[in-house]
């Protein structure tokens, strides 16, 4: 008889462990509950699908757990198990500075693949399917499962059902409410690469500025810091490095109210460089007013925005303007300070932070409080930062799961 494996979910990690314990001989059924798998997917990386990095590293990730058992899983599936994986389903996959995407650039296409795959092997997929219950049948040793309608009998389950982020494509949380019901703990879930909310009220005024910039969290526990294209938005922060910080930032707020953030628009200069580049326009431009002199040096929007904090009228001569004020609006550009109250919600995460600790797992995924359920993907204490690393890690815990679920070892 061969090996009945079931997975709770149809995403990345899902999909994954279905594939992977298929073709090592299980019969394998996926319980979905949207109406088709893999949505999640269809909006990862602008629709391109950022489906892995070459800078593959322990560092590129987050966990409250042992960072050495995260390592261990990348090393058993990593870069090269990723591009080795989605070539033998027939995608050509592209490397773009590093990152990885499919060559044609749709994430459609790493969806379809994955689908292909899973009906090649005989993989059953039942759709519109919200797993209710989950317990371990001692007596036969079978791990039940109840969904809307229906009761299912498995040898093994892997729990795939995704976290908190994007619930619009059928992550709600509901698997972290199946693992309680087995036993399970869990590390306290924030939103994470997502967007930031500020209380200064100025922002609506410089909303759909693009730079690049430095943003920094000044907190009790030491600076953190990232670079990248920031957007400004009419609440607050967003961009890349934003998006990096937001994990740290949703943690500190639990504990008190707001966290302050200073930006560096003009990150490329050294302070020497600056300060030299700030005298060599007073000598040259003195004689225009405030706006014009400062045009050029960042966003027109943000200009306004910085003459006004630094108590400069736009039409003012320089020459004839306090020069304390000149020197402030300079500070401005290099130490923009603004007060983090809150993030966007999960609706609007990419990833959540947070989950099933890594303690409760062994290397092969298995639950330590339920034999014989394999958990995988966003479930978990860990999330990566932008860059394919999350993906990565869903198709890394998934095959680890399927693996360990069909028993084909660790």
């Amino acid at each position: 008889m061969r090996r009945h494996v079931g997975v709770a979910g149809g995403g990345a990690a899902g999909l994954t462990a279905a594939i992977t314990a298929a073709r090592l001989g299980a019969r394998v059924t996926i319980l979905e509950r949207n109406d088709r798998p893999g949505k999640k997917i269809l909006a990862t990386g602008n629709g391109k699908c950022n489906l892995g990095n070459q800078k593959l590293a322990v560092s590129e990730y987050y966990t409250s757990g042992d960072p050495g058992f995260v390592a261990e899983c990348l090393e058993r599936f990593g870069t090269k198990q990723t591009i080795r994986f989605f070539e033998e389903l027939g995608l050509g996959v592209k490397d773009k500075n590093g990152y990885l995407y499919p060559a044609c650039e749709q994430a459609s296409a790493v969806l379809d693949v994955l689908r292909y795959e899973a009906a090649a092997l005989g993989v059953r997929l039942i759709t519109e399917c919200r797993v209710r219950r989950i317990e371990a049948d001692r007596g036969s040793g079978k791990i039940l499962v109840w969904g809307d309608d229906d009761r299912y009998s498995f040898d093994s389950l892997v729990l795939a059902c995704g976290g908190r982020a994007a619930p619009k494509t059928g992550s709600d949380g509901n698997g972290f409410f199946l693992a309680g019901q087995l036993g399970h703990s869990m590390v306290p879930v924030v939103p994470a690469l997502v967007q930031l909310r500020c209380r200064e009220d100025f922002f609506k005024s410089v909303a759909g500025v693009r730079a690049e910039a430095v943003v920094r969290l000044l907190t009790q526990l030491g600076e953190f810091s990232e670079r990248g294209e920031l957007q400004l938005t009419d609440y607050g922060i967003s961009g890349i490095p934003v998006f990096q910080l937001s994990r740290t930032v949703n943690y500190i707020l639990q504990g008190q109210k707001e966290v302050e953030v200073s930006i560096d628009f003009l990150p490329w200069y050294t302070k020497e460089e600056f300060g030299s580049l700030c005298t060599a326009r007073r000598q040259r431009l003195g004689n225009r007013t405030a706006e014009e002199f400062f045009t050029g040096l960042v966003h027109k929007k943000l200009i306004l925005l910085l003459l006004r904090l630094a108590g400069l009228k736009a039409g003012e001569s320089v020459d004839e303007a306090d020069p304390e004020k000149i020197e402030r609006f300079y500070r401005l550009c290099r130490d923009f300070r603004v007060h983090v109250t809150g993030s966007n919600s999960f609706d609007s995460a990419q990833v959540c932070a947070g989950g099933i600790p890594l303690c409760e797992i062994t290397e092969s995924m298995e639950s330590r409080k339920a034999p014989g359920i394999y958990l995988a993907g966003e479930i978990l204490d860990v999330d990566g930062k932008c860059g394919g690393y999350n993906l990565q890690w869903a198709w890394c815990s998934g095959f680890l799961a399927g693996q360990g679920a069909a028993g084909g070892g660790s």
